[in-house]
């Protein structure tokens, strides 16, 4: 579990907004894209379910934004209330001025700023005891909404972690926040190279299973129970030579039709669960 930044302050009352040039409302609308973000060390949380799972799990909310124009239910103020409590910054804006930093097609009227982290592959925690390990490994993602569900295909099958090699798209892209439905708070995530992770799980002696087309031996029919890491490639190019070459297995998942490959979030979801099958988890 996180533990809550110490950057944040004591809350304070709110700000209301309703002018779209405000300077907060700007820097909110660059905060979508990647360099912003990251000059700043910060990213955007919108939707209740996503910005309640973040303060369960302890992560800093330094500024949230509500308009209550856009609520869809009755919880938002008790949300509000949990949020300035662990030391958010509130502002109140008008129904135009959020609309104007929305990046959701319906808006359920909040948005929270958060500070980015980085984790190594030394922070991977333990299984639990009397468990091996269960990883799962995706190289090169290229769409948010892909690496966002797998995200949530990771938590729903219970890995330790998920590590993403040679990144394409940023883990703090709005829509991998949207897609994961905040469970983004509650896998561990670590960016690294494909070399340092193939390195890392020989070290641990954990075991990598490679997803592909072109392999021989069926995923169901793989041992995939043990120490674990299975490995899922980008979705046009699939995985690398260098991963094809590495991995400890290679396995494919028979394809009945014309089409000779699923989307990788498809994919990763059925080895996943085979996997949570073979292992009685």
């Amino acid at each position: 579990m996180f533990s809550v930044c110490s950057v944040c302050s004591v809350g304070t009352p709110s700000e209301k907004i309703s002018s779209l040039q405000n300077p907060r409302i700007k820097q909110l609308v660059k905060l979508r894209d990647r360099r912003p973000r990251d000059e700043a060390g910060v990213f955007l949380v919108e939707g209740y379910r996503q910005i309640r799972r973040a303060l369960e799990k302890g992560i800093c909310i330094t500024e949230l934004y509500y308009s209550p124009d856009w609520f869809l239910g009755e919880n938002e103020p008790a949300l509000i209330a949990q949020a300035q409590d662990a030391g958010a910054q509130l502002f109140e804006l008008s129904k135009d001025a959020f609309a104007k930093v929305a990046y959701r097609e319906r808006p359920d009227g909040l948005l929270a700023v958060a500070p980015q982290w980085k984790r190594t592959l030394a922070d991977i925690p333990a299984p639990a005891e009397g468990k091996a390990p269960f990883l799962l490994v995706v190289e090169a993602i290229e769409k948010p909404g892909n690496l966002g569900t797998i995200l949530r295909s990771a938590d729903a099958a219970g890995v330790d972690a998920l590590i993403v090699c040679d990144p394409v798209t940023d883990l703090f892209n709005p829509n991998v926040v949207r897609a994961s439905t905040g469970v983004l708070f509650s896998v561990p995530v670590v960016i690294a190279s494909s070399t340092d992770v193939r390195e890392w799980l020989r070290e641990k002696q954990i075991r990598s299973v490679a997803t592909t087309p072109s392999a021989t031996d069926v995923y169901t029919a793989t041992d995939l129970r043990g120490p674990l890491a299975i490995v899922m490639g980008s979705e046009q190019y699939g995985l690398s030579d260098y991963w094809l070459k590495e991995a400890d297995a290679r396995v494919v998942i028979p394809m009945a039709g014309q089409a000779d490959s699923l989307n990788v979030a498809m994919a990763t979801i059925i080895t996943l669960f085979e996997a949570v099958r073979q292992r009685g988890e």
